[in-house]
């Protein structure tokens, strides 16, 4: 599939939304937010980690990221979706 079979026209501004379980650090944060966060600017460098919007849930057991990357191609969001996916501790990604 080439960047033409989609009705998406590039650069465009495109929200990923993570889900997973909520894994508190030392520190703080939360290592799943982090690991979303790195696997995002992997794949769209000019992705700025303090944009994502995190959610937790009402127990705060699972978190929702959410990254809104500005995407230059479909391959690009194809890639960010097939890291994101193969992560062990993603339940679904959006």
């Amino acid at each position: 599939m080439s960047d033409t079979d989609t009705l998406l026209v590039f650069p465009t501004d495109f929200p990923i939304k993570i889900m997973g379980a909520s894994r508190p650090a030392q520190d703080g944060g939360d290592e799943f937010a982090r690991s979303m966060i790195a696997i995002v600017q992997r794949h769209a460098p000019d992705f700025r980690a303090d944009t994502a919007e995190i959610r937790a849930s009402s127990n705060s057991t699972y978190l929702a990221v959410t990254c809104v990357v500005r995407a230059t191609s479909k391959t690009q969001l194809d890639a960010i979706y097939r890291e994101i996916s193969a992560h062990p501790w993603v339940k679904m990604a959006l």
